[in-house]
């Protein structure tokens, strides 16, 4: 899933999915020595309510759009919490 990152916000959440079908998350990081990239994890996996071993960040690790995955979650259930986010497999 692509997932649209906004560093040093006020506090880590996941704000939906934008008009561009990225799910917009914002961490309170700053985007240095990889610490915005850990939030970005922790709290995606606490919104999916899984362990953040499961997800990682496949490309965009210095960009503010992430391709990220999920480990053992579907497409259609990434949908159903978040409507009309885009996914792309691989």
């Amino acid at each position: 899933m692509l997932v649209r990152v906004t560093p040093r916000a006020g506090a880590n959440a996941v704000d939906g999915v934008g008009e561009d079908g990225e799910l917009r998350v914002r961490v309170h990081a700053a985007p240095a020595d990889g610490a915005a990239n850990k939030q970005v994890i922790a709290t995606l996996a606490k919104a999916m309510n899984c362990p953040p071993s499961l997800v990682s960040i496949r490309s965009g690790h210095t960009s503010r759009v992430k391709q990220v995955q999920v480990e053992g979650t579907s497409a259609s259930t990434l949908a159903a919490l978040w409507p009309g986010l885009l996914t792309r497999d691989g």
